[in-house]
């Protein structure tokens, strides 16, 4: 059997405040495989980024151990093992959407000669080539949040980390765009981390769903995904859809019969 891409074992982190600890994550164990699209689900404040940020080597955990492809998180980072997705989009508006793109590849001392074609790869992901030349502030919310999405793959890590990406999207808006990143994942087999809020999104993505409680955020159930991975939205209509979204909210509600 293959090694797990991500391994958290008993995993603790607690945030040292002003008004005293706030105990963040406490005894997460979690294997993610090659190729899995994994969400987390749950509660504000229960954890979900704050594990997708260990990972990536953001937080630093107070307990228990996680790697990234056998490495520390800080060692997976120099070895571009990964690229992250924020809430918002966070483009420069002084850089074109190529610019923007370009950004890491810079950062990371890529040759010149590979950036465009790189770029170019990219904008065709996400179905955005022809907007290059343009400017955020010329592109609508979703357009924005694709070429977030680029920008995160330009370097080709073969882990996509992605904190609730479409959260702050009109709900049309954001059908599309899980259609487009279902399709983003097929065609590129990446292993993706998906926060969101949204028991729909969780189960339209996914092949596990781990819901977690509320603080001190710990795994509650984790749910493999049957659904086949052929996934048109109409499938959110059916009896296994619904079924596996139900289980996902019995989750939810059973996390909040934790206490510390």
């Amino acid at each position: 059997m293959s090694e797990p891409v991500i391994k958290a074992e008993n995993l603790d982190l607690t945030f040292q405040t002003n008004d005293g600890p706030v105990h963040a994550l406490k005894d997460v164990s979690l294997d993610i495989m090659k190729g899995d699209f994994v969400s987390f689900i749950g509660p504000s404040g229960c954890g979900k980024t704050t594990f997708l940020r260990v990972v990536a080597a953001l937080e630093q955990p107070t307990g228990g151990a996680v790697s990234v492809n056998g490495m520390s998180p800080e060692e997976a980072r120099k070895a571009r093992a990964y690229g992250y997705v924020f809430q918002h989009a966070g483009l420069y508006p002084w850089r074109t959407i190529r610019g923007n793109i370009q950004l890491p590849l810079e950062i990371m001392g890529f040759p010149k000669s590979e950036w465009k074609d790189h770029i170019d790869r990219v904008l065709d992901l996400v179905d955005l080539r022809g907007f290059g030349k343009k400017f955020p502030w010329q592109l609508s919310g979703g357009m924005q949040q694709r070429a977030s999405i680029a920008r995160a793959l330009a370097f080709d890590a073969d882990i996509l980390l992605m904190d609730e990406p479409f959260g702050a999207l009109d709900e049309i808006v954001r059908d599309h765009l899980n259609e487009q990143l279902l399709e983003l994942w097929d065609k590129t087999h990446k292993t993706i981390g998906f926060v969101t809020h949204s028991i729909p999104e969780a189960v339209y993505l996914s092949t596990r769903i781990v819901v977690m409680s509320p603080r001190p955020g710990r795994i509650t159930d984790v749910i493999e995904n049957t659904l086949p991975r052929e996934r048109p939205l109409d499938i959110r209509d059916t009896p296994e859809f619904l079924e596996i979204a139900h289980r996902v909210r019995e989750g939810l509600r059973a996390g909040h019969a934790y206490d510390d």
